[in-house]
């Protein structure tokens, strides 16, 4: 039996139009002598809807029964989309995750998966040609029904993909694929054909939004081929998949950027051993992820210690770091949100030296001031002002040679 795991987004099932060009790419699987697995969001704007209704209703919404409600929006959608199917004379049926079973922890909100039943869907498939399969949502071991956070549904997907043996799964968005740079603030950004896991994992840390993180660490693990398109065009999309020596070629594949950055600084801490852990230990106990991390040691006997977040965890931060300062004897506590994070991507790196002095030149020759660095293997990722992010972007693009009408 070959089977095709396609998902399509909130906006891919917006109305019954939308519904029904999802139908045609289903139509199409199905032509090709798959049969189809179809991992459906809930309709645009749905999921905010329903959790602004439990904020209208409970001032602290229990987490457990927050998954009850939200988990609606998807099966609005798979019951809609099932009839759409049965009208053309399909042989179809919905499911929740509940039904599968699509067994998860208990993290309400933030699920992660444990377990697939791909037995029963192998079983199901041999009754129906297309599973409409609710994303997003499981249940625990005993039955309560969970979600697993934003780009839920990108992770069904692809575990469901991993758990039967998919030739590939396909991921439909408005975008017809993985861009070198965001199109929208480079005009030269150009679709790449194929992207490593690895790269494709850095461009989500980042922030791109054409895929989910966990959903990326799945594929990865499992070797899950992924390929993204979009629903309204028949574009072949970008296919997401293991590195091989073509892809070490390229020095740089993409340059990504995240607006969503804080910069804070402990002036003046004492240089002894255990700071450092003073200072980070209570932010991983909160749950607070920590990126870039800087520490200047003066010949006083003292360091700065620099380091950003998220600018939603900053109030969080600010409040730890204020009882912290205390503890360690730090002068003061400053922050700065008018900062962002702009990377150089790419596999060819490992084998490559000097990617980051150009980099550096590039920018430092159009007089932006680089703040803070932080590399790894295949990423080099800078902090600047905010306001340079667009002209960064656009820079670096053009410095390692990802302009359409270069290649």
């Amino acid at each position: 039996m070959k089977i095709l795991v396609q998902k399509f987004g909130g906006t891919s099932v917006a109305n019954l139009e939308c519904m029904k060009k999802v139908r045609e790419k289903v139509l199409a699987g199905l032509a090709r002598g798959n049969k189809m697995v179809v991992v459906l969001s809930a309709r645009s704007g749905e999921t905010n809807r329903l959790l602004a209704l439990a904020d209208e209703w409970s001032a602290t919404p229990d987490k457990a029964e927050c998954d009850v409600l939200v988990s609606t929006g998807e099966q609005v959608s798979i019951a809609l989309f099932t009839m759409l199917l049965k009208d053309a004379g399909i042989r179809a049926r919905s499911l929740l995750g509940w039904q599968i079973p699509m067994t998860t922890d208990d993290d309400y909100g933030r699920a992660r998966i444990t377990d697939i039943d791909s037995a029963k869907l192998r079983a199901a498939l041999e009754e129906y040609d297309v599973l409409v399969v609710a994303g997003f949502q499981g249940c625990t071991e005993d039955g309560r029904i969970t979600t697993l956070g934003r780009g839920g549904s990108d992770t069904s997907a692809v575990a469901l993909a991993a758990a039967l043996g998919s030739v590939e799964c396909e991921i439909y968005t408005d975008v017809d694929g993985v861009y070198t740079t965001d199109p929208n603030i480079c005009s030269t950004a150009r679709k790449m054909d194929r992207v490593a896991y690895e790269e494709m994992l850095e461009m989500a840390s980042m922030g791109a939004k054409v895929l989910h993180i966990r959903s990326v660490e799945f594929a990865k693990k499992y070797k899950v081929p992924v390929r993204v398109r979009s629903t309204f065009t028949d574009d072949p999309g970008t296919l997401v998949t293991q590195e091989d020596s073509s892809m070490e070629a390229l020095l740089v594949s993409g340059i990504a950027y995240d607006k969503d950055q804080a910069r804070v600084t402990l002036h003046e801490v004492p240089d002894v051993p255990g700071v450092a852990a003073a200072v980070f230990g209570p932010l991983s106990e909160k749950g607070v992820l920590v990126d870039m991390i800087v520490q200047n040691t003066s010949l006083d006997g003292h360091t700065d210690i620099t380091f950003t977040v998220s600018r939603k965890d900053l109030n969080q931060t600010l409040a730890i770091m204020d009882e912290v300062s205390k503890k360690i004897g730090a002068s003061e506590v400053v922050h700065d949100v008018n900062v962002a994070k702009v990377s150089a991507i790419g596999v060819g790196m490992r084998n490559h030296s000097g990617v980051a002095a150009r980099a550096f030149a590039a920018l430092t020759q159009e007089g932006i001031n680089i703040l803070m660095i932080s590399t790894s293997e295949i990423k080099i990722t800078i902090l600047i002002q905010e306001k340079y992010v667009e002209l960064a972007v656009r820079i670096l693009h053009d410095t390692f040679g990802l302009d359409w009408d270069i290649n």
